[in-house]
């Protein structure tokens, strides 16, 4: 019986993940498929050696950089001791992942990386450390093959995973009935982040502009999406004083039912784009790791549908210019200018059609299996 082993650390990870477990048991329920992950992986039958709880924060605390070393080692302890797979698949989390894959890698386990870090966008070098440890790249956006190709890696284009896996639009007027929205408003939902760092820095701005949009438009009504991974005490820190609606659980029904969106970055911009929904996107933190990312960046825009479609579609509000009246600015334009907004929604839907409708998850099993029979 073939063994693999899958690492992932968020919880975005964690569902494409049980998603290719899921694909590799249905081509042959004999795998016996363990790993590092969360309660999707381990819904989808795999025995989880840890739950990625332990490596949802980033950062360079003593605590954090301590958690991820003994973490790390307990991996590689275990896969090159007691486990011993024919295969390890790590899934995102690329500053973890490609400190284990060079040990994997040096006890001669074939390493394969789906998702894998955006190399395109900023720290190029890291490509060199994917060519040296990794077998093989299952990538998620078609300009990625070239890129690999050239560095003379492995690579299989599975296509992104969203495109099939994002539920269908809600109906919007079962939605507004759910929650106790007016029909008769237009809808602007913020969505702060799914870090409590990103909450940090971005909630407290967010809702002054949720307050400013109220206050300026009467028919506008807000809600504010709660990431399922952080806690109800977190947010009831930021919405103490605020009677904004919370909706927790059901980001893509939200996204799909708004008018207007407030985001901080992240893969939360592309599935909006792909429900076609206008939105700004406003991102800030640490001022010293904006300067950093300034000089380890590759290209100059920071949202996926503006990476892409090669073109800033979608408002990029970062650092010192996230404030009230910029936000505010730009979600006006979004609902009331109407050339804007109808020329937005166009450009918005391109996206999708730039993006492959493969099944992700099943060409990543699929390349899997091929390597595993091989």
């Amino acid at each position: 019986m073939k063994k693999v082993f899958i690492v992932t650390g968020e919880y975005s990870g964690d569902i494409h993940a049980a998603k290719v477990a899921e694909a590799l048991k249905n081509s042959d329920p004999s795998i016996i498929i363990e790993g590092v992950g969360g309660k999707n992986l381990k819904a989808a039958g795999v025995k989880l050696l840890e739950n990625q709880n332990k490596m949802g924060a980033v950062g360079l605390s003593p605590q954090i950089i301590f958690n991820h070393y003994f973490l790390g080692k307990k991996i590689v302890d275990y896969l090159t001791k007691d486990f011993k797979p024919d295969l390890v698949l790590l899934i995102d989390y690329g500053a973890f992942n490609l400190s284990i894959a060079k040990f994997l890698k040096k006890a001669g386990i074939k390493v394969f990386y789906y998702i894998p870090p955006q190399v395109w966008a900023s720290r190029k070098w890291r490509i060199k450390t994917i060519k040296k440890y990794i077998d093989e790249v299952l990538c998620i956006f078609p300009f990625e093959v070239e890129m690999y190709k050239q560095y003379g890696i492995n690579v299989h284009y599975c296509g992104h995973p969203l495109v099939s896996q994002l539920p269908q639009p809600a109906n919007k007027d079962e939605f507004f009935l759910k929650h106790g929205l007016d029909p008769n408003k237009k809808l602007v939902s913020v969505f702060p982040g799914s870090r409590a760092f990103e909450l940090k820095y971005l909630m407290n701005v967010f809702l002054k502009t949720a307050k400013n949009l109220q206050k300026k438009h009467p028919d506008l009504q807000i809600c504010i999406s709660h990431a399922p991974n952080l806690s109800d005490e977190l947010y009831s820190k930021y919405l103490k004083d605020t009677d904004f609606k919370v909706i927790k659980g059901e980001n893509q029904a939200l996204l799909s039912v708004s008018d207007a969106l407030i985001l901080a970055s992240g893969t939360v911009a592309l599935e909006a784009a792909l429900y076609s929904t206008p939105m700004i996107i406003a991102y800030r933190g640490p001022y010293l790791f904006y300067l950093i990312y300034l000089l380890v960046r590759c290209i100059k825009m920071v949202s996926l549908p503006n990476i892409v479609s090669g073109e800033k579609i979608v408002p990029e509000i970062i650092e010192n210019q996230v404030t009230v009246d910029n936000i505010t600015y730009n979600i006006e334009r979004i609902l009331y200018d109407r050339d804007y907004r109808e020329n937005n929604i166009k450009k918005l839907k391109q996206v999708k059609h730039l993006l492959s409708d493969k099944i992700s998850s099943k060409e990543a099993a699929n390349e899997i299996l091929k390597a595993l029979q091989s």
